[in-house]
């Protein structure tokens, strides 16, 4: 895995070579501070050689003009500046991270062209999207020695990829928001981490292992084992996991950061470590993706991380389930009736609608054992997601309102965006069986649907929940400014934001 940029923040430049980094817009214009430094003309000659035109995100690569002590300008543009919002942040210190070179040391002027002070959240947020920017999965490529950090013949430690130095006004309480910017960017790194991993490396007990390193900053950790489930009655996790000589994991993280007795929030999140569709086995082709079927456990592992490190005000527990999917046979049989934790009799029609029986039981245990306040689960659930939303949004259901806004305006502000599907009795009809209580699949048709009506027989009456469907968010969506992974460690930066707008003071 690449190194995370060195990011620092200080009031005025201070640097004597390397890459300077300053910011326009469709004007062509600078701020102040960096008209100061002589290169306008120069640059504006640049400008109209190369077309540019100072649109959001645009960069524009220079040798340094004689004159200025820098060994290389990067103009990087901002569009209709009065449009940005807080999200395009992150996405410019993606950008500019992804314009510098290995070893580089670089200095940003944080200066709007208006002379508008940068705020030290904005800031902060640059620096997040350089670290989100510069992660890469690269620990099985051969020749490369980062597995332990170290160089192969010295021993020695490496240096940070890049030096990023973020000067602007407020650098003081950019020093602040960075503590919890930072905590942000290590938990989603995490969760690209444990998706990007191979299932034969990380299977059910290593990821429950390493769930449990989130000790270290003070997460409670709890792990069931096979024979503790099934005295609990998780008949519905423990069908998916019967094909599997590997053992499955039920593991609950409790941070309570609020320091009192009030109910927490859960998140809840699927961890199928890999999925075959067992009986009901998947086609060959793209089979190897679904190593990623435990984005919503990663997810949940990555918050929890991000949580604990930038020591967040509330009572938060994060609930993962635990199994692999294989066609063996012992393995659970299209037809068979399994009865989940709660006591609801399921009929099995379809062995690769798996997810949800996860959930089912998982879900109980965060209710029975926490009582939370609000329920939200993960899963890469379905593929009827994507062909409903493509990779731009995640699918949400819910049965409370104001957990839904809450939810969609967190997902607004990060770029992590979801949009409200619906939920209704002529849905969950679909998943009634003639021979149990439900069965797993409703069909082909609203798959996505009926999948949220499953999961919501399994929820208290009384519990503010919402589902994530994050199939098409987790994995293999497009690249973009501040990810170039596989895995996009989708959920942990807009439920961090979601826990601090709404149960932070």
């Amino acid at each position: 895995m690449s190194q995370n940029p060195a990011v620092s923040f200080h009031k005025s430049v201070s640097a004597e070579s390397g890459t300077l980094v300053v910011l326009t817009d469709e004007t062509l214009n600078f701020g102040p501070e960096t008209s100061g430094l002589g290169f306008a003309d120069l640059f504006r000659k640049a400008a109209g050689t190369a077309d540019y035109k100072g649109k959001t995100l645009g960069t524009l690569d220079l040798l340094a003009p004689a004159g200025l002590r820098f060994d290389r300008l990067i103009v990087v543009g901002l569009g209709k500046a009065e449009e940005l919002v807080e999200g395009d942040w992150s996405r410019l210190g993606g950008t500019i991270q992804g314009a510098l070179r290995k070893g580089e040391q670089a200095t940003l002027l944080a200066e709007r062209p208006d002379g508008t002070l940068v705020s030290g959240e904005q800031l902060a947020e640059i620096g997040m999207g350089a670290v989100l920017r510069a992660y890469s999965f690269d620990r099985y490529k051969s020749g490369k020695n980062d597995k332990e950090g170290k160089d192969g013949d010295s021993g020695k430690a490496f240096k940070a990829h890049v030096k990023l130095d973020i000067v602007g006004g407020e650098a003081s309480k950019a020093k602040k928001a960075w503590v919890a910017r930072s905590a942000i960017a290590e938990g989603a790194i995490l969760a690209r981490e444990l998706v990007n991993e191979p299932a034969n490396v990380l299977g059910p007990v290593e990821f429950a292992e390493k769930a449990a390193a989130l000790e270290a900053l003070g997460v409670t950790i709890e792990t069931l084992t096979e024979k503790q489930m099934k005295k609990l009655g998780m008949r519905a996790l423990l069908g998916v996991a019967q094909g599997s000589v590997r053992p499955p994991r039920l593991v609950a993280m409790h941070w309570n950061g609020n320091k009192s007795k009030d109910k927490p929030i859960a998140f809840v999140g699927k961890g199928v470590v890999f999925d075959t569709g067992g009986i009901s086995i998947k086609p060959a082709g793209g089979m190897e993706d679904m190593k990623g079927d435990m984005g919503g456990a990663a997810a949940v592992v990555g918050l929890m991380h991000a949580l604990a490190s930038r020591k967040a005000k509330a009572n938060v527990v994060g609930i993962i389930g635990l199994v692999e999917n294989m066609p063996d046979g012992n393995a659970q049989r299209p037809g068979d009736i399994v009865e989940a934790a709660s006591g609801v009799t399921i009929e099995i029609i379809n062995t690769d609608a798996e997810g949800r029986l996860v959930l089912a039981d998982a879900l109980w245990y965060a209710q029975k054992t926490y009582e939370p306040k609000v329920i939200i689960d993960l899963a890469t659930l379905t593929g009827a997601v994507l062909v409903a939303l493509g990779s731009d949004h995640a699918g949400l259901f819910a049965n409370d309102d104001a957990l839904a806004a809450a939810l969609s305006r967190a997902g607004e502000v990060t770029g992590e965006k979801v949009w409200r599907l619906p939920l209704g009795a002529a849905y969950d009809k679909l998943i009634e069986s003639k021979f149990a209580d439900i069965k797993n699949t409703g069909g082909r048709h609203a798959g996505s649907i009926t999948a949220a009506q499953f999961i919501q027989r399994f929820i208290d009456d009384g519990v503010a929940w919402a589902h994530l469907d994050i199939a098409g968010t987790a994995m293999g969506s497009p690249q973009s400014e501040i990810n170039r992974s596989w895995a996009s460690g989708w959920g942990v930066r807009i439920l961090d934001r979601f826990v601090a707008d709404n149960y932070e003071g």
